[in-house]
């Protein structure tokens, strides 16, 4: 049962993050210091407080917490986990969506590559590229060969895409 609301969740986040526009994933990037504040910690809560969101719940179960925000830097999902091994499956299962994410300790944003940067210079982590593995048509980008999770800065971002 844990695994299906893990997929269950991993789906809804995936496609909230594929549904958002995508005008940024073929931006340049490149220009920005890799410098971040450490890396923040805490409950779904008090995460989004620090970035000015107002949390609407999603899915509230043991294992994971998710919820979409929305702020001046755009709409993203925000997810919290009870356990880091928790986190690194959905991480793992959702890189085949392809898109941004910026991770922290048992928590993940999802969102448009510039959300996610503005989102780093807030709360910290590490941004992370997710492989698309989708056929027809693609998002000129050339491949991404990351594997599971490798931390990536600027290389990227939504192609038009569509989830089961």
């Amino acid at each position: 049962m844990r695994t299906e609301r893990t997929r269950l969740a991993l789906v809804t986040a995936a496609l909230v993050a594929l549904a958002l526009p995508v005008t940024a994933a073929c931006d340049a990037g490149g220009d920005e210091p890799d410098a971040a504040p450490k890396t923040a910690t805490g409950t779904l809560e008090e995460l989004a407080a620090k970035v000015a969101c107002k949390p609407n719940i999603q899915t509230d179960a043991e294992e994971i917490r998710q919820a979409n925000c929305a702020t001046k830097d755009g709409k993203y999902v925000l997810a919290t986990f009870s356990t880091d091994r928790g986190q690194r499956e959905w991480i793992n299962e959702a890189n085949d969506y392809g898109g941004s994410y910026l991770v922290g300790r048992k928590w993940v944003a999802v969102g448009e590559e510039k959300v996610v940067g503005a989102l780093r210079d807030r709360l910290g982590g590490a941004v992370e590229t997710g492989t698309s593995h989708h056929s027809g048509g693609g998002d000129g980008d050339g491949g991404h060969g990351g594997g599971s999770g490798g931390s990536e800065k600027g290389s990227g971002g939504h192609s038009e895409h569509h989830g089961n």
